[in-house]
C-alpha cells in the first residue's frame, strides 16, 4: 500500500521508544512504505531500519539487547546509546542511501552560543538539564529559546537542513538522543555542539509538515494530548495548514506495562512493543 507524500514520525522517549518500534513494525507488515521516517532520540534507529524496510528483522531483541547492556558492570545509558548505535547501524551504511529508500530525517538541537556550549558539553551538563526538567513544570523555556535551534539532519541533500552521511550518522543518531541529565557523554556533530531534540521537539511530525508532505502520521510514546516539546506549552494539532496529522497513541501509560524512560522489565519491554503493533494494526484498519 504506497501512499505519496507521506511522512511517519517518531517520538523521544529512551526505552519507551519500544511503543513507537511496534507501531513501525505494524505499519511496515501492513505494507505502508512512507515517502519519509522522521525520528527523534530512542527512536532513531527503529525509524531508521523502517525507512530500509526492515522495522521487524530488527524487533524486539534491539531493546532486550539494550537492556541488556544496561545492567552489565560500569555502564549508563550515554555508552549503551553509543554501543547500540554502532551495533545496529552497521547495515544501513549502504541501504539508507540508495535511490529508492525513503528519507530519513533525525530531529537534533544545536547549541547555538560558547557560553551554553561550556554547559552543555562539560560535566556542568547534569545540573543543568535538571533545571530545565524543572522549568519544563513552570512551563518556562527561555533558556532553550536564547541556547538551543531546532535543527533536523536528512538523508537526502536539501538546502532547509543538514546532510546524514555514513560518516556523521552515529553522531548525528546520538545527539538527537542526548538528555542532560541523564546522559553523561557529550554530542559532537562535525566539531559543533548539540544535545536531545526533547527541548524543541517530542516528535517531529511538524517539521514534516514544513517540509512540505501532504499527510503525516505522528507516534506518540503516552496516551493523551501530543505536544511539541518538553514544556507542553504547544499541542500538536489534528491539521496543519490543511496537512492532516494522525496521531497513533497507547491506551495507557507505558509505566503500568513496565516501562519508563531509563527503567525497564524484559517483560515490559515485550509487552510495550505488542502493544504498539497492536495499535499500529488498529489504526491501519481505520485509516481510510
Amino acid at each position: 500500500m504506497q501512499r505519496k507524500s507521506l511522512a511517519i514520525a517518531t517520538p523521544v522517549g529512551s526505552f519507551k521508544g519500544a511503543f513507537a518500534h511496534g507501531v513501525l513494525t505494524a505499519l511496515e507488515e501492513a505494507g505502508i512504505v512512507a515517502d519519509a521516517y522522521a525520528a527523534a532520540s530512542s527512536s532513531v534507529i527503529p525509524a531508521s531500519w523502517a525507512a530500509i524496510g526492515r522495522a521487524k528483522d530488527l524487533g524486539i531483541n534491539y531493546w532486550l539487547a539494550g537492556l541488556s547492556a544496561l545492567e552489565l558492570p560500569q555502564q549508563n545509558m550515554s555508552k549503551v546509546v553509543q554501543r547500540g548505535i554502532r551495533v545496529f547501524s552497521k547495515q544501513l551504511r549502504q541501504d539508507l542511501y540508495q535511490p529508492q529508500t525513503p528519507t530519513l530525517f533525525i530531529a537534533t538541537n544545536a547549541v547555538i552560543n560558547p557560553t551554553a556550549a561550556a554547559h552543555t558539553q562539560t560535566p556542568l551538563a547534569q545540573d543543568l538539564g535538571k533545571r530545565l526538567l524543572r522549568a519544563s513544570v513552570q512551563k518556562d523555556r527561555s533558556w532553550v529559546d536564547a541556547n538551543l535551534r531546532f535543527t533536523l539532519f536528512s538523508t537526502h541533500h536539501s538546502d532547509s537542513h543538514h546532510r546524514i552521511t555514513p560518516t556523521n550518522y552515529p553522531a548525528v543518531a546520538y545527539a538527537s538522543s542526548r538528555i542532560m541529565h541523564a546522559w553523561e557523554i557529550p554530542a559532537w556533530i562535525d566539531g559543533k555542539p548539540y544535545v536531545d531534540a526533547a527541548y524543541t521537539c517530542l516528535c517531529p511530525v511538524l517539521a514534516m509538515v514544513a517540509e512540505g508532505y501532504q499527510e503525516t502520521i505522528a507516534i506518540a510514546n503516552e496516551p493523551g494530548t501530543m505536544y511539541r516539546d518538553m514544556f507542553h506549552i504547544e499541542q500538536i494539532p489534528s491539521h496543519l495548514h490543511g496537512i492532516p496529522i494522525h496521531v497513533i497513541r497507547p491506551d495507557v501509560h507505558l509505566k503500568q506495562l513496565g516501562v519508563d524512560f531509563t527503567k525497564a522489565t524484559p517483560d515490559g519491554l515485550v509487552a510495550v512493543y505488542r502493544h504498539g503493533r497492536d495499535k499500529g494494526a488498529e489504526f491501519v484498519s481505520k485509516w481510510r
